[in-house]
């Protein structure tokens, strides 16, 4: 049986992604001020004007603009011309408190009881495609962009600028990875390189490298700035808000997604610490043998502590019942938003770097929801 799997993934200029940095950026400088803070943050922009709005409760707030005209100038729109300017862009700041109808569902004398921000489903998911258990097409679109930034910061690409996205194709033959079949790369770069010139710069010093020899013995097709230029993006080109790359952050569609974003909401907010926890029990389900692939989906109700549904599909790869691994799940790990904060260390400024590419698999390495300590029973 054969079928194609493609994914997608965006450089940290991209403006939908800069959102997600500047959100986290400000959720970071939050709790590093009040651990407790609660905020659901989010960004967008458009031609050199960044508008920053939500509802945040913090016993100190920061300096919000400052904060988002330095994460800005780190991603690189650090100068006039290029659609956005850190220093010099129109910004404003719209943020109003957390609603008190939400907060005393949230808030409890324990904090281990403190019940979900938020209602909604969350998806996890792991495969044996990479070494990080994470699907192929994302984790390879995952490196060019990384790839793509690395050559731009670095100096060794002068006329790259800040926008770019790729996108991967894998072809799977009974489950498995066969080949990469399409590579589709997007940079903006400055009006004075030549298009062919650039092409072969970006083949050679970026697909390349990424791309696993043994899954590329029938050359793939290569796209590279299909149109022939992209000298306008950025926030000049496309305007950007949080949240829109949500499916490029997780799985790239290899697994379900619940929908919710992840950018500037504190861990209270389920959609973020809901995702890491169903990361983690996917993985370590994978990790110990009982499955080659596995989805987790967990579910919340606003102002509940314990999640209304634990569902597990290991598309029949499983060693065990599905419905056995949820009930066992569900009954030995402790899923309470204040529990899964306290374990995972959520309350720390950790955020904002795991913005530019996404929080799972590589991108996660050392985070603690990337573990496989989860022990499960000898007889399984």
């Amino acid at each position: 049986m054969r079928h194609v799997l493609t994914s997608e993934a965006v450089t940290r200029g991209h403006p939908d992604k800069l959102c997600d940095q500047v959100a986290d950026g400000v959720l970071d400088a939050l709790l590093t001020e009040d651990p407790e803070a609660r905020a659901a943050c989010e960004a967008a922009v458009w031609e050199n004007h960044l508008l920053l709005f939500g509802e945040i409760n913090a016993r100190q707030e920061p300096d919000y603009e400052a904060v988002a005209r330095e994460v800005l100038r780190d991603i690189g729109y650090d100068r006039p011309g290029l659609g956005l300017d850190a220093d010099h862009c129109d910004i404003q700041i719209r943020f109003h408190p957390q609603s008190p109808d939400i907060a005393q569902g949230v808030s409890h004398r324990s904090a281990e009881d403190t019940g979900a921000g938020d209602q909604g489903i969350m998806t996890g998911y792991a495969c044996r495609e990479t070494p990080e258990l994470m699907p192929l097409p994302v984790t390879l679109a995952g490196a060019l962009v990384k790839r793509l930034d690395h050559m731009r910061r670095s100096g060794g690409m002068p006329w790259l600028l800040p926008d770019g996205k790729a996108q991967v194709s894998v072809a799977y033959e009974d489950g498995r990875p066969a080949r990469i079949t399409t590579v589709v790369l997007s940079a903006q770069h400055t009006p004075n390189v030549r298009t062919d010139a650039l092409r072969e710069a970006l083949r050679r010093e970026v697909i390349l490298p990424v791309l696993p020899p043994a899954l590329t013995d029938e050359e793939p097709l290569l796209y590279i700035n299909p149109t022939g230029r992209f000298v306008i993006g950025g926030p000049a080109g496309d305007a950007g808000l949080t949240g829109r790359k949500a499916v490029s952050d997780a799985y790239g569609g290899a697994a379900h997604h619940g929908g919710g974003s992840l950018a500037g909401k504190d861990p209270t907010k389920m959609d973020r610490t809901g995702a890491y926890l169903a990361r983690y029990l996917a993985k370590n389900v994978v990790a110990a043998g009982l499955a080659d692939r596995c989805e987790v989906q967990l579910a919340y109700a606003i102002g509940l502590a314990d999640p209304v549904s634990v569902s597990v599909n290991t598309f029949g790869t499983g060693m065990i019942r599905d419905e056995t691994l949820a009930v066992w799940l569900e009954d030995h790990v402790d899923m309470r938003p204040g529990v899964v904060i306290r374990r995972f260390g959520l309350t720390r400024p950790i955020y904002r770097g795991l913005a530019a590419y996404g929080p799972f698999g590589e991108n996660g390495r050392g985070m603690p929801w990337e573990r496989t300590d989860l022990r499960f029973p000898a007889q399984f």
